[in-house]
């Protein structure tokens, strides 16, 4: 039997892309080589991009239900307390963005919360499973298992890690350098009589850092530190009694023990990305992909996001309904976001040590733009053939993310941009009476074999601004069709019919 595609690893990338393929219907397996599912924190933070991402998803809910979205960071120097800071707090939700914050969470934690959402879509992850040999023809990918199986998809999705099989046996190159000197501990442990409202950040005029965050609805806490030495200089192995002398000669308390380590792991620094994220019918995500320094948080959200971009896709494709450079665009889009995760990660490592050096200042000092913002350079951001584009050119333009906005549906009821949305296919917004027939005949055509769902914007429409918020977020003033992308991007802003269906017929079929 052949699987429309196949995906290795079930980490959060494999099981967002798994869920974007399985609620499009398209056949989808999904392999991991662990025997069972593992319990360890590693990243833990997820972005408001991400969490827009996770809503459409469907899991955004029961994310926030799991994990801490206002966390303090209390900072201590030489054992004293220092300040207090929640430097990621927003000012409260906005219109135009749902989430003012990220949320703490444990990486198994999203990875369960993802498999029931998966499992409740009709897929269960394979395990004990990895490949060990691939092949490609003209029609598909054959893919050797460690076990001694073969199986067949018509595409291939490596999300198997910065040690990717996927990425080695495609022949694809993972350019960049790697610290051979060992430059954190990490790993879960208790820590009896600590306080659990608050990620701990102790640091000392002699070198060196320990910082405890407590994991959401566990007992435990992230532990993260320089590595202790031996009498040569050399980084001893990650231990829960080394652990406790790192702790004691940092925080300098002497009621506090560390206790039942679940996860124990040493983190060096690795600055590598592929030279491209497709090799014919084998496409590769997340640290597959690009692997960075951990400063910024941007690991889980970066892999995250890929998936999300390449789910919509490779579904049109398997349909046969992509046009012939979709599934291009994918490389086109994402590749320089890893680019550009390599270098703000690096830069905010550099920050961070450098801050460390001074009372009061913790991770913060790794703060770094803001993810998902979108893909201006992409050819899937079209530009008007000739009625012009009708939003501000200052503000919001084809390829970036599409905002929220809260809204009235026919009947009166509150609704959010985000809502009308959350669907498998495109989205067309038609502001202004006067293009509400155009709308309505776009929705027709489009609606049964590309899945575009149209909404007319006017006071008697299937969609109302009552408050401008929409029209605020788009920047418009006046009639406009705005073209929204499965994955919540701008596709097109104009005022002409013509150029939705140009933009329709050149991208799907």
């Amino acid at each position: 039997m052949t699987d429309d595609v196949l995906i290795v690893g079930a980490g959060p990338t494999g099981l967002t892309l798994a869920c974007e393929l399985a609620r499009r219907d398209v056949s989808v397996r999904i392999v991991d080589a662990l025997p069972a599912p593992h319990r360890h924190s590693r990243g833990k933070g997820l972005q408001p991009r991400t969490l827009e991402v996770l809503e459409d998803v469907g899991v955004t809910e029961r994310v926030l239900a799991v994990g801490t979205t206002h966390l303090p960071f209390r900072k201590y120097f030489d054992g004293a307390y220092v300040n207090e800071t929640e430097p990621f707090a927003g000012d409260g939700p906005a219109p135009d963005a749902p989430y003012e914050s990220g949320v703490f969470i444990g990486q198994w934690q999203l990875e369960e919360i993802l498999r029931e959402r998966l499992a409740g879509l009709g897929v269960e992850v394979q395990r004990g499973c990895e490949a060990a040999e691939l092949e490609q023809d003209p029609d598909g990918v054959t893919v050797t298992l460690t076990d001694g199986r073969r199986r067949r998809a018509g595409r291939l999705v490596g999300c198997d890690g910065g040690r990717s099989r996927i990425r080695e046996a495609a022949g694809v190159r993972f350019d960049g350098t790697s610290e051979p000197a060992q430059t954190m501990v990490c790993g879960d442990v208790e820590a009896a009589g600590l306080s659990r409202d608050a990620w701990h950040q102790w640091f000392t005029s002699e070198g060196g850092a320990v910082m405890l965050c407590p994991l959401p609805g566990t007992g435990s806490f992230q532990f993260q530190a320089s590595p202790e030495l031996d009498a040569a200089g050399d980084p001893l192995p990650p231990s829960l009694e080394s652990f406790q002398r790192l702790f004691d000669r940092h925080a300098r308390l002497p009621g506090i023990r560390l206790s039942a380590p679940t996860w124990l792991s040493a983190w060096r620094v690795s600055v590598r990305m592929v030279d491209r994220m497709r090799a014919g019918r084998v496409f590769l995500a997340g640290d597959a992909a690009h692997v960075h320094p951990i400063a910024g948080g941007l690991g889980m959200n970066t892999g995250i996001q890929d998936a999300y971009n390449l789910g919509w896709k490779l579904a049109l494709a398997t349909a046969g309904r992509a046009g012939p450079g979709l599934l291009d665009t994918y490389e086109e889009e994402r590749l320089p976001v890893a680019a550009w995760t390599l270098d703000v990660s690096s830069e905010a490592t550099a920050r961070v040590l450098d801050a460390a050096k001074r009372p009061g200042t913790g991770t913060e000092a790794a703060a770094v733009p803001p993810m998902g913002t979108g893909y201006r350079w992409s050819s899937l951001a079209g530009t008007p053939a000739d009625a012009g584009d009708p939003g501000d050119p200052d503000g919001l333009r084809a390829g970036d993310r599409a905002p929220d906005a809260p809204c009235l549906d026919g009947a009166g009821r509150p609704v959010r941009l985000f809502q009308t949305y959350a669907h498998p296919g495109f989205t067309l917004l038609g502001f202004d009476s006067e293009l509400a027939r155009a709308t309505k005949e776009l929705g027709k055509r489009y609606g049964d074999d590309r899945g575009l769902r149209a909404f007319a914007v006017h006071d008697s429409g299937e969609l109302r601004d009552h408050a401008g918020h929409a029209r605020r977020a788009y920047g418009i003033d006046g009639p406009a069709l705005v073209l929204i992308r499965p994955d919540n991007h701008v596709g097109l802003l104009t005022r002409n019919p013509a150029d939705i269906d140009a933009y329709l017929t050149e991208h799907t079929r």
